[in-house]
């Protein structure tokens, strides 16, 4: 089991394919996402990595926290998450993973927060059906009816869909195909719409439902902070430390 991504919401756009098909796209960022500590067996129960991406002034920071990245040596990050992974896909503390983690035809998960809106009424929050238009119905066109409480049960049940708050809820979709990668410009194109606002922070990992592609690098492709002589596979020789198989 592979880590995840940390990244930032651009927008969305097209691509167009070789049959001039066009393909609708969220393009997502990797804002600099490092790994920033370990979670093992031995010392917290189960076996993660703890990302950050982005930028944060320290100043703003409490100091547990300012310590945490100090023992990392990472700058401190903007925001913080943590992905399960098995034990031998562990990744070196500070290496920043790069957006052809990803292959491009793979499926993917993305969670986020959805945008928030505000206090809605039953029929936009739930789609219920409203009322009549006529026929007795007067000025209640769009409530929901009744809740049930009549005599038996003699109150309304807990969880009942009803108007209030709507939005800022964390939505995961499930199995949408990455379309594009761009390592240089820290770039994720994936097929369709992605949850949340412009500027929301999404975490993207390999989808559960679907085979992991045999051409996706285990236990991923990242590179080091120190650079080629840092590298953490002995195979690899490129500029970039770009770590694969056995790192």
């Amino acid at each position: 089991m592979r880590s995840g991504v940390i990244a930032q919401k651009v927008g969305m756009t097209r691509v167009f394919t070789e049959a001039g098909e066009h393909i609708p796209v969220t393009v997502l960022k990797l804002g600099n996402c490092q790994v920033v500590g370990h979670r093992t067996t031995e010392k917290n129960g189960y076996t993660a990595l703890q990302l950050g991406a982005g930028t944060r002034k320290s100043v703003y920071l409490p100091k547990a926290e300012r310590g945490q990245f100090a023992v990392a040596k990472v700058e401190p990050k903007r925001k913080v998450a943590e992905f399960r992974v098995s034990e031998d896909a562990l990744i070196p503390v500070g290496a920043e993973i790069q957006a052809d983690h990803f292959v491009v035809g793979q499926y993917v998960d993305v969670t986020g927060t959805s945008i928030g809106k505000g206090y809605a009424g039953g029929m936009k929050r739930w789609n219920f059906g409203g009322l009549r238009a006529t026929h007795g119905v007067s000025v209640s066109h769009r409530s929901i009816g009744s809740t049930g409480g009549r005599q038996d049960p003699g109150k309304t049940f807990k969880n009942k869909k009803m108007p209030g708050h709507m939005g800022v809820d964390r939505i995961t979709t499930l199995n949408l195909r990455v379309v594009q990668t761009d390592v240089e410009r820290g770039l994720l194109l994936i097929e369709g719409a992605v949850p949340g606002s412009k500027g929301g922070w999404i975490t993207v990992r390999d989808a559960v439902k679907k085979p992991l592609p045999k051409d996706a690098v285990k236990p991923g492709k990242f590179k080091l902070a120190g650079g080629a002589e840092k590298a953490a596979a002995p195979e690899a020789a490129a500029p970039e430390a770009t770590a694969g198989e056995g790192a």
